[in-house]
Parts: C-alpha cells; structure tokens; sequence
C-alpha cells in the first residue's frame, strides 16, 4: 500500500519529528505541542464616535513544550546541561509532521530557541511507568512552511526510550550515611529560565533575553524508622545556630539524585549544592492503616547541576 497522491488529505498526529541545525540525529519524543502564533488586538475610538477600530499588534509566539525520556541524543543533552550551568543557548530547528506512511506533510521553522523551563518528574519506588521530562523552548520566530519530499526517520530509539521508569533512582545527601536507601518518593520539580522581551523600533517581534535561573525546593519522602538523624540536623539548625561572618553556613550538605535504566546504568544524575533542610512533615497516623509510616522532608538549594550517562557501571544493589 503506497501513501495517496493528495496533498490535502488529512493525516493522524501521531508521527512528527523535531531537528535541530547542526544535529543529524536528534532522537525520539513522546510528544510535542505549542509553537502557535498570536497576535494582540488593538482598539481605536475616537471621541464623539461610537464606532470602534480594531487592527493587529504585534504577533506573539507560542512556547514549545517537548516531552521526552531516555531516546534522545547527546546534543539534545548538552543542551540541557548548559541551561542548568546558565549558559543561554540559541538553536534553530524544525518541526515535521508525517501521515501514517511517515511521509512530510508539513513543517514549522523556529529561530533563535532557549530552554526555558525543564520539568523533572515525579519519581515513586511503587511506579512502575515509563517517566519523561518536559522541556519548554521560547522561539523569537516561527514559520510554516510547506513539506519537502522524503519521510521521516521510524522509531528511532524505541526501547530507549521506553527503558526509564520512575522507580529507577537513588537519593543521596553527602553526610548522612545509607539512611537513603529507602526514600520512596520524590516530588516532580521545575527548573526556571526567566526570559525577557527587548523591543527596538523597526521590529514587530521582539529579541528574547535569558536573565536569572529560578531553582526549586526539593521534596522527598522515606521512611520515619530512618529519619532521625535529618530530625537531629533539622533541630540544631532551626534553633538558631550561628553564622560565620562573610563565611558559608555550617551544616549545609550537597547530594544528588541518580536515574538508571532496566539493566541498572546510569543515564541522568542532578547533583544539588547548599542544600538544607527547611520543612519536615510526619505522616498522618491511622489506626485503621497497614501503610509504613512516612516522613516528607523538603529542602531548599542555591545550585543544580545536570549530566547523562556520568556512569556506564551499573550502579550498586539498593
């Protein structure tokens, strides 16, 4: 069977593409959305009239939001670790959409993107379902141009990227021992770039520039048996232990958290810098439940830093 002549013919979403210039192979998304264009309307009255005047300002472009797991490329990758390291990033690209054949049926171009904001999934010792990050890009053009010839590249990366679950990880803070052995959960998490607009006369769009990172708390939960001495630490800083003058504070501690695929190598690791304890939350106690009682302890960070596949060892039994 041999895709119709038709170029009208409608197609199913399920087959796209993204390509970056520069990057032969990209890799595989779960999905991609956004990309539109906008415009503001602007109304003009003058006085006595009761008529009205609209007409279009300046045009606005969608962010792009690309859901993805353990499929994609080492330049895709870089890329994200230059946006945790504050280094702001320009790339071009393009996205295809395909009919059932994978034949291109259309195309979107976008210039000068930026990561804006990469979202961390949750992660639960209980869930055994593929996980996916979800990076937002801020365009400053975007066009839709017809297809060119050809089809796009079949499910490249398939079991890659179906290899990530979310009970795949480690939870490590520098100090406390193997207390982390068995933290069950740990709450999804955004990483924000913010982005301004700079507007100059002579154009409709205006330039996009990156200004600070905002990193978020972290949340993770183990169990209360092995949560004593995060209790400890907790206490003795909260009741006001003294900073040194111009020097760092004590008790501060690094850590990280480590991904791993089915066969136990190590493809994400976050690793965290100034962290402390800021909040600590018992379970709800019921006597009318079997559940192992839990603790919820969140922590604030000042840095985060992202690398893949830091370890090609599988890492150590939990």
């Amino acid at each position: 069977m041999t895709s119709t002549a038709d170029p009208n013919r409608t197609y199913a979403a399920a087959h796209f593409a993204l390509e970056l210039k520069g990057v032969d192979k990209l890799g595989m998304f779960r999905s991609i959305e956004g990309g539109g264009i906008k415009a503001d309307v602007m109304t003009y009255q003058n006085g006595g009239i009761y008529a009205k005047w609209r007409q279009l300002g300046k045009p606005k472009f969608e962010d792009l939001k690309l859901q993805v797991g353990m499929a994609m490329s080492a330049p895709f990758y870089e890329w994200i670790k230059a946006f945790f390291s504050g280094v702001p990033t320009r790339k071009d690209g393009t996205i295809i959409a395909a009919d059932f054949y994978y034949k291109e049926r259309a195309r979107r171009h976008f210039e000068n993107a930026m990561i804006k904001e990469m979202a961390f999934p949750k992660l639960d010792a209980n869930d055994k379902n593929t996980a996916y990050m979800v990076v937002t890009l801020a365009v400053e053009d975007m066009k839709f141009l017809p297809p060119a010839s050809g089809t796009i590249q079949q499910d490249m990366g398939n079991e890659a990227q179906k290899s990530w679950k979310a009970c795949n990880f480690r939870f490590t803070l520098d100090g406390f021992g193997d207390i982390f052995r068995r933290v069950t959960k740990v709450d999804g998490f955004s990483v924000k770039q913010n982005i301004l607009e700079y507007h100059t006369g002579g154009s409709r769009t205006p330039t996009l520039t990156p200004s600070a990172i905002e990193f978020p708390q972290l949340s993770f939960t183990l169990p209360e048996a092995d949560a004593q001495p995060l209790i400890d630490h907790f206490m003795k800083r909260s009741l006001g232990v003294s900073v040194p003058r111009g020097g760092a504070a004590p008790g501060r501690f690094g850590g990280h958290i480590e991904t791993y695929d089915n066969a136990k190598t190590t493809k994400f690791r976050l690793e965290f810098k100034s962290a402390d304890i800021l909040n600590i939350q018992p379970d709800k106690s019921d006597a009318g439940t079997e559940e192992i009682k839990q603790v919820k302890v969140d922590l604030y960070i000042e840095d985060l830093a992202f690398d893949y596949q830091v370890n090609p060892e599988p890492p150590s039994e939990l």
